[in-house]
């Protein structure tokens, strides 16, 4: 009885598993590839804007298209967030201080809070 109740369990899990990867996965991966895109996008319009105090809405916003993709996007948002910061904590000399207030924008763009928050004044509509 336990052999069969054991076998009805694992039959259960692989299958939610299965159903996971061939239902979920596709989708999932192309989220992250759609919020890597959101990321990168708002990193372009910040080098492009090149406005002062601008950075904190650009990470809220790049955090903010790409979680509004799906659990991939915000997954893809969260990692490069942090490998940014990471790297850029180690090597820019900014300081964490200004780490942990990307990290702040990051999160809360990625939570579903609005990026115009951080907006600076007089930074054109276009962005």
């Amino acid at each position: 009885m336990r052999l069969l109740l054991f076998a009805a369990c694992v039959a259960l899990v692989c299958a939610c598993a299965d159903a996971w990867f061939l239902g979920g996965a596709a989708d999932r991966v192309r989220e992250a590839a759609q919020g890597a895109r959101d990321m990168h996008r708002a990193y372009s319009d910040m080098r492009e804007a090149n406005w002062k105090n601008s950075d904190k809405y650009f990470h809220a916003r790049g955090n903010y298209d790409a979680a509004n993709r799906g659990p991939g996007g915000r997954w893809a948002a969260e990692v490069i967030s942090n490998a940014r910061e990471g790297y850029q904590s180690r090597l820019s000399g900014q300081g964490e201080a200004d780490t942990r207030a990307d990290q702040e924008a990051n999160e809360w763009g990625r939570n579903g809070g609005d990026p115009n928050r951080y907006r600076p004044e007089g930074l054109p509509d276009r962005y």
